[in-house]
């Protein structure tokens, strides 16, 4: 059966990507290319599933949402 994950990537300070399943807890991986990132965040879902099936359902995914915040605002 084939499952779709949505991944969060983020660049941190060192240059490094990272990744994380918000679908799955505990499953980030990272790389120092995307591809690196993909093959990793691979594996980590495969181990992070295995870990889940005892655990009950997975949540479902519901969306991302941009929130603005004016700095201005909260520094009077």
């Amino acid at each position: 059966m084939k499952r779709d994950f949505y991944v969060y990537i983020e660049r941190d300070e060192d240059g490094f990507f990272v990744g994380e399943v918000p679908q799955l807890r505990a499953c980030y991986a990272q790389g120092r290319t995307l591809e690196e990132l993909s093959n990793n965040i691979l594996e980590v879902i495969q181990l992070c599933l295995e870990d889940e099936e005892s655990s009950g359902p997975l949540p479902e995914f519901f969306g991302v949402q941009k929130v603005t915040v004016d700095d201005a605002a909260s520094n009077p």
